[in-house]
């Protein structure tokens, strides 16, 4: 860990302090995507990423870890998994596991490995091996999504993948649940538009929350029969759904696809409530802003213009929003974003959020610092919060190589 006081500037608030947490030269090491669940339920231990870059890694790369990191030990780094093709790490809610897989397939063949281990390095399981299509389907999964998202009773565990055969243009994706107590796998979603699916469940503890899965639809993707995505999204862009992991109750969220407001492709559920939250790009005015929302029934891929649909624009009182990737704390209190202006450089942004976030915006948003990332370069951001709100994290490559960095002292601005 590396004090970074040079990183804050005379718009910083006092009290706050930076720490670069990853140092090797030439190595690139960041955070994992905002939504992933990594931390422990004690805000003191989370996983970090060796050898990766913002939204994936290359899985054959054998210098490729997930890492634990102890802020309350020097934020050292312990090595928490050592196999090749290592992915898609989560932590139980009660902090007791990580679950990962070890993904070792190819286009109609190959394995996908479901293992567990405890925080400390001890009690690794192989919990159940996918080596045959996927039951009740002809498909064998591939392309394993980089991010998996656990239920918050600790049950379930839901990844996407590529289901394509190698020959079909446009084939199609889905969506997997895994039993953790059966060691069973199911499909609850798949089609052509699921590229990009981002699956989130919701992190409410009532029973029907924890059965809620927050998913991104890709309308207009293409890709090779080989699952290289050759066109991302087009014409009105994505919209956002919400789907029981039976494979049940799909519903809508009024945001984008009205030809003026698209989903920028980054939601989250804020803290452990039932409200989401997207960016959104609109053409007039020129914005990234942010929206809140709740779920409507589904009617259609119609976006904003969903029967029923409630939303607001948390950001209404920031002036020329460009807001892109961001995070809450667990309680739904602490907020933090990266923000791009046209004419500065990016700055991350922390705020305390409104007690009614589907009617109220954010009262103030608070200037944390410039990161010095180029994110033309894929050094993307992606600041989130500890569970506690009181720590913040960033990445960026000022120093020349990816690296992971970390904000201390937010607590004093909530």
């Amino acid at each position: 860990m590396i004090a970074r006081p040079d990183l804050l500037n005379d718009r910083s608030p006092r009290g706050i302090e930076v720490f670069q947490l990853t140092d090797v030269p030439g190595l690139p090491s960041c955070h994992l995507y905002m939504e992933a669940q990594i931390f422990l339920p004690d805000s003191r231990r989370f996983l970090l990423h060796r050898s990766a870059w913002p939204h994936d890694s290359d899985r054959r790369d054998p210098k490729h870890r997930y890492e634990m990191c102890d802020l309350e030990d020097g934020c050292s780094l312990r090595p928490i998994t050592d196999e090749v093709g290592a992915a898609a790490p989560s932590v139980t809610p009660d902090g007791s596991m990580i679950y990962y897989f070890v993904d070792e397939t190819v286009i109609n063949g190959g394995r996908l490995t479901l293992k567990r281990v405890k925080p400390d390095g001890t009690d690794r399981q192989t919990v159940m091996v996918l080596d045959t299509p996927i039951p009740g389907t002809a498909f064998r999964p591939s392309w394993i999504y980089p991010l998996s998202t656990i239920s918050s009773d600790g049950q379930r565990l839901a990844i996407s993948a590529f289901l394509g055969d190698g020959q079909t243009e446009d084939a199609p994706w889905g969506v997997l649940v895994f039993d953790l107590a059966r060691a069973t796998v199911e499909m609850i979603l798949s089609g052509q538009s699921w590229c990009n699916v981002h699956p989130q469940y919701c992190r409410a503890q009532d029973p029907e929350g924890s059965h809620d899965i927050l998913v991104q639809e890709n309308h207009g993707n293409k890709c090779d029969p080989l699952g290289e995505i050759t066109v991302l999204v087009s014409g009105a862009g994505a919209d956002i759904h919400i789907i029981r992991d039976d494979g049940m109750n799909f519903r809508n969220l009024a945001w984008g696809r009205d030809g003026n407001e698209q989903c920028q492709g980054h939601q989250c559920w804020i803290g452990r409530s039932h409200t989401a939250l997207t960016s959104t790009v609109t053409a007039s005015p020129d914005e990234y802003q942010l929206i809140t929302g709740i779920e409507a029934p589904y009617a259609g891929h119609v976006g904003i213009n969903t029967p029923g649909g409630v939303r607001n624009d948390l950001s209404r009182s920031f002036p020329t929003p460009r807001f892109s990737h961001f995070a809450t704390d667990i309680h739904g209190k602490a907020f933090i974003t990266d923000h791009f202006p046209i004419d500065e450089e990016p700055g991350i942004y922390f705020a305390r959020l409104p007690k009614d976030p589907l009617r109220e915006p954010i009262a103030e948003f608070i200037h944390l610092l410039h990161p010095r990332s180029d994110v033309h370069a894929g050094s993307h951001i992606h600041p989130f919060l500890s569970p506690d709100g009181n720590t913040g994290f960033f990445n960026s490559d000022e120093s020349g190589t990816l690296q992971a960095y970390m904000i201390r002292g937010l607590a004093s601005l909530l």
